[in-house]
Order: C-alpha cells, then sequence, then structure tokens
C-alpha cells in the first residue's frame, strides 16, 4: 500500500469526474446488509487496494458490505493508478481545494450506496489510507448526519482552517500512523489529534512504533475493534 506524494497537477476539476464505482465484498453472512464500511484508497492506488482489508473485518462484521471505490481521476505521478485530487502543489491552500472538489464525487457515492441499501449514515464507516485518510476525515466531519466512525491510517487533517465553521457532525475517528512514515510525516498524526480534540470530536490516536507508510498488523487489529464498537446493534 503505498501512496507517493510525486504527482503533476491534473487540471481536471469533480465536475468532470464519472460516477465512482470499485470492487466490493458482500456481508460474510450471505444476510442483507446492517453496515456499510467503504475504503478510500491512496494516491496512485485504486479500490482493488484497499478491498484487501475486507477479509480480515468480515469476521468482525459479518452482516457488513465493503466497498472500496476508484477515486475519480487518473493519478497524474504515473501511467497507472488513481487520486482524489493532485498533490504536486503540496501548500495548505491547493490541497484544500482538492479535497473539496473530490468531495463532491465522493459525497454522491456515499448517499448513493446508503440509499442502496437502505441504510442511514449511522451504520457507514468511512476506512481510508494517507490521501484515502484525508479524504474521509474532510467528507464525514462535514457530512449533514454523522456517520457511525472513521478510520484514518497514515494521513492527516486537511482544510482544518476551516472545520471550526464547517464542522456539521462529530463522529468517533482512530487513528493509526507508524512512526517511521517517510511519506506523511508522523507529526501529522498528533497534529490531527490536537484539532480535533479542540472541537471536541472523539479521537483515538496511535503511532505504531518502526511502522513506514502501511496498515500492520496491529492497526487492522485496532481497526476490527474499532468497527465493532461504533456498528455494535
Amino acid at each position: 500500500m503505498n501512496d507517493s506524494l510525486r504527482s503533476k497537477d491534473a487540471g481536471r476539476s469533480a465536475n468532470a469526474a464519472a460516477p465512482l464505482s470499485g470492487p466490493s465484498r458482500a456481508p460474510q453472512s450471505g444476510q442483507p446488509a446492517k453496515q456499510l464500511v467503504i475504503l478510500l484508497h491512496g494516491l496512485g492506488a485504486d479500490g482493488n487496494d484497499l478491498i484487501g482489508l475486507a477479509p480480515g473485518w468480515a469476521g468482525v462484521l459479518p452482516e457488513a458490505v465493503f466497498v472500496a471505490p476508484d477515486a475519480p481521476f487518473p493519478c497524474d505521478m504515473g501511467p497507472f493508478g488513481r487520486q482524489w485530487f493532485s498533490l504536486q502543489d503540496f501548500s495548505e491552500a491547493r490541497i484544500a481545494a482538492g479535497a473539496r472538489a473530490a468531495a463532491v464525487p465522493l459525497n454522491a457515492f456515499i448517499d448513493g450506496e446508503l440509499q442502496r441499501l437502505g441504510l442511514h449514515d449511522d451504520r457507514l464507516v468511512l476506512v481510508g489510507f494517507s490521501q484515502g485518510c484525508m479524504m474521509a476525515l474532510h467528507v464525514a466531519l462535514r457530512r449533514p448526519n454523522a456517520c457511525a466512525g472513521v478510520v484514518g491510517y497514515s494521513g492527516m487533517l486537511v482544510d482544518g482552517g476551516s472545520l471550526a465553521t464547517e464542522l456539521t457532525a462529530r463522529p468517533p475517528v482512530l487513528l493509526v500512523h507508524g512512526d517511521a512514515d517517510p511519506v506523511v510525516p508522523p507529526a501529522c498524526l498528533p497534529a490531527a489529534e490536537a484539532a480535533l480534540k479542540a472541537l471536541d470530536v472523539p479521537v483515538s490516536a496511535h503511532l505504531r512504533p518502526g511502522l513506514a507508510h502501511g496498515i500492520d498488523p496491529q492497526g487492522m487489529a485496532l481497526g476490527g475493534d474499532f468497527l465493532r464498537q461504533v456498528l455494535a446493534c
């Protein structure tokens, strides 16, 4: 699960993005879904990268659908993969603008999946890795209704300056980050934790020793425990 920050400007808008789609995993129980877990991949990957998390959590949530949409734009760092927005310009303003644009098709996808399954936001968890973590946090905290929770791996809180005036939901958040991450600085973890706590968003943060840019077994276990707690019937 690699997520390089090298890229060139895609020069696209969310209005040009096709509706999102990607791989999914039906409930292990074989019964109609009672929960929805949406997995958001990092830069240069696609939905196939994170749908691999589903088997590890299916036993925890046997009645959950797992869906991993491909990001709306081709990755501008190479010949394959997708991106939620370009990271060539890593300025705060450009990242915030990119997240805002990508939130449009992502929110449409979330709403469509909830409607398709006959579920509400309180049965939804967003899980994001790296750039997908950025999107999960950005969207979940601004949706009209709070989702059940957010799991963010190896990411950061973007557009935090506007959050105080735009915050509409306070779902519980789990953040996990490696202290040897060479892609997204480990300092992003305590920064996000402090910003969320200042706005009374429930957050639990875990810095994993020796972990680079990825998800380790302990991170998976933490995520599974969190999913069980927030989606308990």
